[in-house]
């Protein structure tokens, strides 16, 4: 059950932070709001935003709103990690990876995304500057793909942007897939270094099931966007394998059609905890949320003095920031309130709604 001096103080901590996690209830109440200006207000009187989105009003551009609401993590991250002693510690320098992955991510969308514009980061600065290699002013100031490569010199990824930097007809989409695969490579192969028995198990369940249902997603976005060969679609994969099998990955990646995909999907550990038909094209998206909302869930309950109530609280905080950015442009486009609804709760069941 992990050590319980070493978690009792933290888990209290966490669950008092858990506490202020929206409720389906309060979703339901922002569903039903007109305009985005009321929708800020909403979300500004809940305690875990009032003071991050002070300044956010309607007129606040999408990628602010997110770089507004990344920073409540930031924040509960240090406030976590300051409360932490030195095994936890540990956990958190490896979730931390993650933090840096979606950083390099968000500079990467600004210099060669469709909509080219400056990289502004000056928010994450002090953050970073306590926790990261990553040198935040630097990245900043970057302008190109190439530019990005020299701030990153000292760092895990330069050797990463190097080597994609010499090839010809490198996309935004081949540095995404390699920033995903070095950090869920080197997640899955340094977590049993920092963790105890119990603990292994508990994380290994969550990263492995993840991995599983990120290659699912990556072999069918493969296949039905970018009508890749299976040799093509081998070279995108996670090289791990928990509860999906080898001979199931080969079957899903070689199927002739999107309707045999679903067949042999059908048929799988993942299949089986899925509650639609998947024979019939589900939306994936769901799945993953249903089935890793519930093992988030089931993990950090049975496990309560242990990483995996950390595991637990950052998984559905980025959950919870998704729904939000998510809820607020529903309203910008002037969707109703059931269609809100049915957009950023995929699995009212399986969450974190109270």
């Amino acid at each position: 059950m992990g050590n319980l001096l070493t978690y009792s103080g933290l888990t209290t901590k966490v669950r008092a932070m858990e506490s202020r996690f929206f409720t389906e209830r309060q979703y339901e109440e922002l569903a039903s709001l007109a305009t985005v200006g009321d929708a800020l207000e909403f979300i500004k009187s809940q305690p875990a935003y009032g003071e991050v989105l002070a300044s956010a009003d309607s007129s606040t551009h999408r990628s602010e709103l997110e770089k507004l609401l990344l920073l409540s993590r930031y924040r509960d991250f240090e406030k976590l990690y300051r409360f932490a002693g030195p095994g936890p510690r540990k956990f958190l320098s490896l979730y931390f990876s993650g933090f840096e992955i979606a950083l390099l991510k968000r500079c990467l969308r600004s210099i060669a995304g469709p909509e080219k514009r400056p990289v502004k980061l000056e928010l994450f600065q002090d953050f970073f500057s306590r926790h990261s290699r990553l040198d935040v002013a630097k990245l900043s100031a970057c302008a190109t793909v190439a530019d990005l490569t020299a701030a990153l010199k000292g760092t895990p990824y330069y050797e990463l942007f190097s080597r994609l930097d010499n090839l010809e007809s490198a996309s935004l989409f081949d540095y995404e897939i390699q920033l995903d695969l070095y950090h869920f490579k080197w997640a899955w192969r340094i977590k049993d270094k920092f963790t105890d028995k119990s603990e292994r198990e508990t994380l290994t369940r969550c990263f492995g099931s993840r991995l599983d249902l990120l290659n699912i997603q990556w072999i069918y976005r493969s296949k039905k966007y970018y009508h890749l060969s299976s040799s093509d679609i081998y070279t995108l994969l996670i090289p791990v394998n928990y509860r999906l099998k080898k001979e199931e990955v080969t079957r899903l990646a070689e199927a002739g059609s999107l309707d045999e995909f679903f067949n042999v999907l059908s048929g799988t550990r993942y299949g089986s905890l899925s509650r639609s038909d998947l024979r019939i094209e589900p939306d994936l998206e769901a799945l993953y949320e249903q089935v890793m909302n519930q093992i988030y869930a089931v993990t950090a309950r049975k496990n309560p003095y242990s990483a995996a109530i950390l595991n637990s609280y950052f998984y559905f905080k980025n959950l919870e920031i998704s729904r939000l950015i998510t809820a607020i442009e529903c309203i910008r486009y002037g969707m109703d309130s059931s269609e809100i609804l049915s957009c950023i709760i995929k699995d009212s069941k399986g969450g974190n709604g109270k």
